[in-house]
């Protein structure tokens, strides 16, 4: 499979779900979801019940692979182990997206659980295009890249966030999963300007928007958002959404990874997304005027 259709909405595939997503496939409901998102790693095992609830998943709902332990930008080698692991994955399913992101998360053979940032510089930007290239050769396809959120901006950063992007676009032939929520985060943690990067983000190459909630924490200088995927989108992340969805008609997601919800909050939050897309409008203004 290569790719998810346009305006296309899904929802994370996570453990607490995965009976009830089974059930769906049983009675033939969708619920409105056209795809399922999975987090690439904890369906790694092909003798797990997770790989074989994924098999009939699949048979129902189109998927998207999201990584998120490729640590494409530590300067450590990258892990033999766990591309393999993933290609047998992605080799197996033939997903429509296969991703990860921006970021860093080992040195010198330790993990951490967390996705760190880089600095946008001329050097970082080629050794993280040649990690990017050395797995879509090793996979035999494209990956996305999605923009990190960060607490911290580098002083050596030469380069805007969007710029380096595009400029991965360019290098590699990537495609872009672009997360709004980490977008407005940055741009209230860090001041990061939002019209700049909403009109020179390369448009052509998003195919995949996540929409996600944060949380708000105070500290003693003053209160910061915190990118937790536990709750649901916040109203200026509705707007961001509005303003993209008018002329990129790329597959939108619903993420929430803690405090994960009823299976129902999730359906409501991608009937919110399918309303505000141009051709759901269309449709129901059709629609009004017919009656």
């Amino acid at each position: 499979m290569n790719g998810l259709q346009p305006y296309s909405t899904g929802v994370g595939l996570r453990a607490p779900h995965i009976d009830q997503w089974l059930e769906r496939v049983r009675q033939g409901d969708s619920d409105g979801i056209d795809w399922l998102e999975i987090h690439s790693e904890n369906f790694f095992d092909p003798a797990s019940r997770e790989w074989a609830c994924l098999e009939q998943i699949a048979d129902a709902y189109a998927l998207s692979f999201h990584s998120i332990g490729m640590s494409l930008g530590s300067v450590d080698p990258l892990s033999e182990s766990n591309l393999a692991q993933l290609k047998r994955l992605v080799d197996h399913f033939n997903p429509a997206l296969v991703s990860d992101h921006l970021s860093w998360s080992s040195v010198n053979g330790r993990y951490f659980n967390d996705l760190l940032p880089l600095p946008y510089t001329e050097e970082a930007l080629s050794h993280f295009s040649e990690r990017v290239d050395q797995v879509q050769q090793l996979l035999g396809r494209q990956i996305l890249i999605e923009n990190p959120t960060a607490y911290m901006a580098f002083a050596e950063s030469t380069i805007s966030e969007w710029q380096f992007l595009n400029r991965l676009v360019e290098k590699t032939g990537c495609g872009l999963l672009l997360d709004l929520n980490n977008i407005y985060v940055n741009s209230v943690n860090l001041g990061l300007q939002l019209e700049p990067y909403l009109a020179e983000i390369n448009w052509s190459a998003v195919t995949e928007i996540h929409l996600a909630g944060f949380t708000r924490k105070q500290l003693d200088d003053g209160e910061i958002l915190i990118d937790t995927h536990g709750s649901r989108v916040s109203d200026p992340v509705w707007d961001l959404y509005r303003r993209v969805s008018a002329h990129c008609d790329a597959a939108a997601l619903i993420e929430w990874d803690t405090d994960i919800p009823e299976l129902e909050v999730l359906l409501e939050e991608a009937a919110k997304a399918r309303a505000i897309q141009p051709q759901q409008l269309e449709t129901e203004n059709v629609a009004r005027g017919a009656a």
